[in-house]
């Protein structure tokens, strides 16, 4: 009987070990915020919106219309492309609606510009064919992104990748090490800061919000972003970056280029999203972003933990975006 007991003790211990190890591999919810089931959008008020620097003036059913791109400074950037300023009834969303005018993109997607032209064309091929998916089916950016590529023709793909190749990247991104973040809130596939003034431990996350959350929502391009992450990521990250660690990373400079800003083909990674840097690092370990890339991606990251793939993010987070260096 004693046996028997103890053999079902060890077992349980077993099994709350193994749904242990299985719940630290799931993607972290940080990185990949789901809408809820009931999530709205704040109420239009009627109002027509305004932003900082800008004379112009949107109405709030035109800030939420996907074949719009708000241009609150159209002095920022050239001309947009009619795919990139209004997109193309009814499958191909504007360029601009998502990503913004001249491209920052935000927590919640990629930012575009100065991404190499030849790049980005790869992406769409790869959404297209499903090759890049995402690891939580549910989010939308990612799936709307895979509609869209199969609705694009080549020519919107051309014209929207030298466009956004030719931007350069702003520096939008305050990087901040804390042991206490803002409480938040899921405020459209992003987190946004509760503005109660409540805190509560950071732990292993990096909390990304925009500076003014209502500024951001009116898809306002030099909208600003503050990314908490836990003490000592960012030199741990440089470290990893740097150096590699045996059997966890190679060294990042060695595709990406001098002060990771990008090399050729290969995408800059300084001063981008830190939440969408540990989202590709994880669809790139898990096999959602098998696209072209992939192999020499897969190595890299195939024993980095979460814990790592954070502290990269809050490394290159913190670097200026830099342009794309020739080999």
């Amino acid at each position: 009987m004693r046996k028997r007991a103890l053999l079902g003790v060890l077992l349980g211990v077993l099994v709350v070990a193994a749904g242990q190890v299985r719940g630290d591999d799931l993607p972290p919810a940080w990185a990949y915020p789901v809408n809820p089931p009931d999530f709205k959008p704040p109420p239009d008020d009627g109002k027509p919106r305004q932003v900082p620097d800008s004379a112009a003036s949107y109405s709030v059913a035109q800030t939420r219309d996907r074949f719009l791109a708000p241009d609150w400074h159209p002095a920022d950037h050239p001309a947009m492309p009619e795919i990139v300023a209004k997109g193309r009834k009814p499958d191909v969303f504007a360029c601009g609606f998502c990503h913004r005018a001249d491209g920052p993109g935000g927590p919640e997607n990629a930012g575009l510009a100065g991404l190499p032209a030849s790049y980005i064309k790869q992406q769409m091929a790869d959404f297209k064919n499903g090759t890049r998916k995402t690891s939580v089916p549910e989010r939308g950016p990612p799936q709307l992104m895979i509609a869209l590529a199969k609705a694009a023709s080549d020519e919107e793909v051309q014209a929207s990748a030298e466009y956004f190749a030719a931007l350069k990247p702003s520096p939008l991104i305050k990087v901040v090490e804390a042991e206490t973040v803002p409480k938040t809130y899921v405020a459209g596939w992003f987190l946004a800061d509760s503005g109660r003034g409540e805190r509560e431990p950071i732990g292993n996350r990096i909390i990304e919000v925009p500076a003014d959350v209502v500024q951001f929502e009116n898809r306002d391009a030099r909208s600003r972003f503050i990314a908490y992450v836990p003490m000592g990521s960012i030199k741990k990250g440089e470290t990893l970056a740097a150096n590699g660690s045996a059997g966890a990373a190679t060294q990042c400079v060695l595709c990406h280029g001098p002060n990771l800003g990008g090399l050729a083909d290969v995408p800059g990674i300084a001063g981008r999203s830190p939440s969408y840097i540990v989202r590709q690092l994880y669809d790139f370990k898990h096999g959602a972003r098998a696209g072209t890339g992939s192999a020499l991606m897969k190595p890299v990251v195939e024993a980095l933990s979460v814990e790592n793939m954070l502290a990269l993010a809050a490394y290159t987070a913190s670097l200026p975006p830099g342009a794309v260096s020739k080999p």
